[in-house]
């Protein structure tokens, strides 16, 4: 699936476990793509998604676990 097609208004987003319920800066993605993650502000769902290949979102989320970002 390219970027370009991506059928996201149909998309079942979903927030972090770490955001918490205060309603903070937080980033949503939408699973069931593909090869890749789309992400999206929660604050501001009607901005578009940003679409990153599954390898770098799972090499972002490894950094950030591991403290290195």
């Amino acid at each position: 699936m390219n970027r370009e097609s991506l059928e996201l208004p149909a998309a079942t987003w979903r927030k972090s476990s770490y955001s918490g319920g205060s309603g903070g800066s937080c980033v949503e993605v939408a699973d069931g793509f593909v090869g890749v993650m789309p992400v999206r502000d929660s604050k501001d769902t009607a901005k578009p998604a940003i679409v990153h290949s599954t390898a770098a979102w799972q090499a972002f989320v490894t950094g950030v676990a591991s403290g290195a970002l």
